[in-house]
């Protein structure tokens, strides 16, 4: 789902003020998940974003809301009770409150015993994490933490870390679960990006730079580390502000184009792109105004 240079010392002045969570309307923002639908198809972003076509919750994105809930509610837990049996236990009960507040979810399984097999895996994906940490060490300082920062002639950013641990010394580690497995060298930039995005709002907010940021994979155990340093946060700040530059051309032209690539085959909206002989609706200058806050005179 940035901008000026930051200084090179552990501790930084914010260049603008944080954003409060209030109760009312939230701003239009910009989050790593949307940076990256931007990053890999111009088209899909807004028809997302803005036009709001709905699309068919998957088995696998569901997985990952399923053992992320539990991976959180895990914590709640005094730390003698943090055990692979206890979190198995929460599976099932968390994805019948998932499909009470969700019903079509229960469309995405055959019959109950596909059902079954399905939260045998989420069983197994907690597996692996158990592997990878022991949470009856761990007291995490935050779980899913709501972050929001607007950047000095940017865009608002927001986001959901999974984890935030702060050591005795004050060190900040981030932590984002992934479900499925560790990508190759050549695939890892948008998760990266997305946790360079997390560590310049971590810094902006709180004045101190994140000094590891782990992305762990729950499919077969992998882990991507990142130490980020002064140099690597100037570096994001540029790219989502050249990236919010980007989405300011296509919103004010009314020209957001589709960007073919090997991802079009998993895209939900190939009924609407042109690529693919569909139709792209018109472009609702209203609806872009309130997802985006960019108006067109």
């Amino acid at each position: 789902m940035t901008d000026a240079p930051l200084p090179t010392d552990e501790t930084t002045t914010p260049a603008s003020a944080p954003v409060s969570r209030g109760s009312g309307p939230r701003k239009p923002a910009l989050s790593p998940s949307r940076a990256g639908d931007f990053r890999q198809c111009p088209l899909m972003f807004r028809l997302r974003l803005i036009d709001k076509i709905p699309e068919p919750p998957s088995p696998a994105a569901t997985l990952g809301t399923l053992v992320h809930s539990v991976l959180e509610d895990l914590y709640d837990l005094p730390a003698a009770q943090r055990t692979l049996d206890s979190a198995a236990a929460m599976v099932e009960p968390q994805w019948h409150a998932m499909v009470a507040k969700q019903p079509d979810l229960a469309d995405l399984h055959a019959d109950d015993a596909a059902v079954q097999a399905w939260l045998a895996d989420g069983v197994g994906r907690l597996g692996t994490y158990f592997q990878m940490e022991n949470p009856q060490r761990l007291e995490p300082q935050a779980r899913e933490e709501f972050v929001e920062f607007q950047l000095e002639d940017g865009p608002l950013l927001r986001g959901i870390i999974d984890r935030v641990d702060v050591a005795p010394d004050g060190s900040i580690r981030l932590i984002d679960y992934k479900t499925g497995k560790k990508p190759l060298p050549q695939y890892s930039a948008k998760v990266q990006f997305q946790m360079r995005f997390y560590a310049l709002l971590v810094e902006r907010l709180r004045g101190t730079r994140p000094a590891l940021l782990q992305l762990l994979f729950l499919r077969d155990g992998g882990t991507i580390e990142l130490r980020p340093d002064a140099g690597d946060l100037e570096k994001v700040e540029f790219e989502i502000r050249e990236l919010w530059n980007d989405i300011r051309a296509a919103a004010e032209s009314g020209n957001f184009r589709p960007r073919k690539s090997k991802l079009c085959g998993w895209c939900n909206f190939q009924d609407q792109c042109p690529e693919f002989g569909g139709v792209t609706p018109p472009l609702d200058t209203v609806a872009m105004e309130r997802s985006l806050g960019i108006s067109v005179a």
